[in-house]
């Protein structure tokens, strides 16, 4: 008998093994949320190594992070703090243990919603959501602002008062919604398609006044995230205060820290515009002064230029004519004009010109030069200058 068990016993590696398939093979055991409290933290090169366990500590679990996956964890793991772990079921068969191989760690209660918050930015902002691209400009100077809104919030008041401080006669509607509690998204959604079905708003501000994290939920609403960016008329979100962000926020045209603040990005101060207005007014004037200035100084140039020119042209005048007497003078002068007159220039052989008969002698021969021509003489008879020819 001894010998039958024997022969039906398992060996440890078998039973480790068999439990191994068992429980690595159950689906559910491969990505379970577990809660507790951490009772004590190692910290080695290859991981973080925990144990978790109740609160009354009847029973715990042993819990790794490896190196690679701890630096993704949105909580890291302290003694004492209360986690919500997800991980998958792993036997380590060299001890005979099982242990939870964790791949997210939150702060349990609002750790789960925040890391459900963020799943769902990550997922919308993978579409393009959130894209710059997808951001539209807000009118410059809108006609009709739609707001929507609680219709009793304080909200409301505080940007009728802005809008109405900033932008006179500015045409505002509301579309009145809740803005808190289960039934608000849904409420939300339909008020901006009443907006985008009316068609007279050239804008929109959803708003809603601070509260705690739970009262500003439906504005992380994956429906009211969608609506937001499928509307086709631009919107701009104040919605809490200043520490507040929403995904409505981020998918928004424009953000704004409050719901005053929404209605001062929204419309443009008319005050400012008047004294913007008046600011061009007075530096235009003062451009046209300087120009007329300038244009006065350079018509005075051109008028002194002007009476200079008559001066000018008398001198030019005058120079004219003595030119004119000297061009006569230098005509009278001229050996040519006198040759043209019919006389004749004579001229010894050393090209010396003959003025008197004085050193002339008898068969010397002269060059006689014409008007028009030249001709060889030679003297045969010198006269006295009183005898006549």
């Amino acid at each position: 008998m001894t010998s039958t068990i024997s022969d039906k016993a398992l060996s440890v590696a078998r039973l480790t093994s068999y439990l191994q398939d068992l429980l690595e093979g159950d689906r559910r055991l491969q990505s379970l949320w577990v809660t507790g409290e951490v009772a004590s933290v190692s910290e080695h090169p290859s991981g973080t190594y925990f144990t978790l366990c109740d609160a009354d500590k009847s029973a715990a679990i042993r819990c790794v992070v490896w190196k690679s996956q701890r630096i993704k964890l949105i909580e890291k793991p302290t003694k004492g703090a209360k986690l919500l772990v997800m991980g998958s079921l792993r036997v380590y068969k060299v001890r005979g243990e099982y242990q939870l191989t964790v791949s997210e760690c939150v702060i349990a209660g609002e750790g789960l919603q925040a890391l459900r918050l963020q799943q769902l930015r990550s997922r919308l902002d993978a579409e393009g959501l959130f894209s710059p691209a997808n951001k539209r400009p807000l009118p410059a100077h809108p006609k009709i602002v739609a707001v929507v809104t609680s219709d009793t919030s304080a909200a409301w008041g505080d940007i009728q008062r802005t809008l109405t401080q900033r932008y006179p006669r500015l045409q505002v509607l509301l579309s009145p919604t809740g803005v808190q509690g289960e039934s608000a998204p849904a409420e939300i959604v339909r008020a901006i398609a009443r907006v985008e079905l009316d068609g007279r708003a050239d804008l929109i501000i959803l708003g809603r006044g601070g509260g705690a994290a739970e009262d500003l939920a439906c504005f992380n609403d994956e429906r009211v995230v969608r609506a937001i960016g499928n509307c086709a008329i631009p919107i701009i979100t104040g919605i809490g205060h200043e520490r507040d962000e929403s995904l409505a926020d981020l998918v928004a045209d424009k953000r704004a820290h409050t719901p005053t603040a929404a209605a001062e990005q929204a419309v443009p101060n008319l005050a400012d515009i008047y004294f913007q207005h008046r600011q061009r007014v007075v530096n235009l004037a003062q451009v046209v002064r300087s120009r007329l200035q300038k244009e006065e100084k350079h018509l005075q140039l051109l008028q002194n230029r002007l009476k200079r020119l008559p001066v000018t042209s008398r001198t030019l005048q005058q120079a004219s004519g003595k030119l004119e007497v000297l061009q006569q003078k230098l005509s009278a002068l001229n050996p040519a004009a006198v040759l043209e007159r019919g006389y004749a220039a004579a001229i010894q052989s050393d090209g010396t010109i003959v003025r008197s008969t004085e050193g002339l002698v008898l068969g010397e021969e002269l060059t006689l030069k014409l008007s028009r021509g030249v001709v060889k003489v030679k003297i045969v008879e010198i006269l006295e200058a009183t005898e006549k020819l």
